[in-house]
């Protein structure tokens, strides 16, 4: 499996920004500070830091020893003495049955191999299953720019060349019956971008992953674009943060599966 996004400063940028409030309200209801939780592929760990505050026990878990150092970076940065770490694949995760009382996995599923088949191991390993992940296909914007379409083409593209599910928001509740699971409370909810500094940040952030991050580099590489098309995209996603009408709304497809 290769990561679509990459690990860059504008990736990260943007996942630093996510918090348990803003990333994570489904969840939060179901927490204690009793509860132990398991957070699968948890990025540079804002997230996991925020989980940590409310419950007894986090195992943060990365699919490499460089990109578990974020992680563990902002929890020493923040203090927070509550969080083991470890390496592991959601495909065959190396804990017992029933180890924690939730397992955790925001914008994972999209990118693994077999989502039907992680599905199954978190549950194997927890009691509450919490997936939340985007749909790219659900995502709105104003107003209309043919360099937005042609990011979005270029997406779906390096994502499929990559095994990915770009629009894996509309499928958990799929997936997660197929993995067996009987017991689902679906949901939704939206990042959206709308005030200028909202914009700023995304359109912004966009415009450097698409010239800088993996999903440029992969784009040349396959020959899925030139590097006059990422300026072009680059370039239409300022134009876009620019306008004040501009708006943007990302739909996320969220679950809770009782195991």
């Amino acid at each position: 499996m290769h990561y679509t996004h990459g690990h860059h400063e504008s990736v990260l940028r943007s996942h630093r920004w996510r918090t348990a409030e803003n990333s994570a309200a489904y969840l939060l209801p179901h927490l204690t500070p009793e509860t132990t939780l398991l957070d699968v592929g948890c990025g540079p760990g804002t997230i996991t830091a925020d989980l940590a505050g409310r419950v007894a026990h986090v195992t943060a878990t990365e699919i490499g020893p460089d990109e578990l150092d974020l992680a563990r970076a902002e929890a020493e940065r923040r203090g927070t003495p509550n969080i083991s770490f470890a390496v592991a694949d959601v495909h065959a995760l190396p804990y017992g049955d029933q180890e924690f009382d939730v397992v955790h996995a925001h914008q994972v599923l999209q990118h693994v191999a077999d989502p039907v088949r992680a599905l199954r191991e978190m549950g194997r390993v927890a009691g509450l299953v919490a997936v939340r992940d985007s749909d790219y296909g659900a995502f709105t914007w104003f107003p209309a720019m043919p360099e937005l379409d042609e990011w979005l083409a270029l997406y779906y593209a390096v994502a499929a060349f990559n095994d990915g599910e770009p629009q894996a928001g509309r499928r958990l509740l799929s997936w997660a019956r197929a993995a067996g699971f009987t017991d689902i409370e679906v949901s939704t909810s939206t990042w959206t971008y709308a005030n200028p500094d909202d914009r700023a940040f995304w359109g912004g952030m966009w415009a450097d992953r698409v010239m800088k991050s993996s999903l440029g580099r992969q784009a040349l590489a396959t020959g899925l674009a030139t590097e006059h098309d990422l300026r072009r995209i680059a370039d239409g996603w300022l134009t876009w943060a620019a306008d004040p009408d501009g708006f943007l709304s990302i739909v996320h497809g969220e679950l809770l599966c009782r195991a």
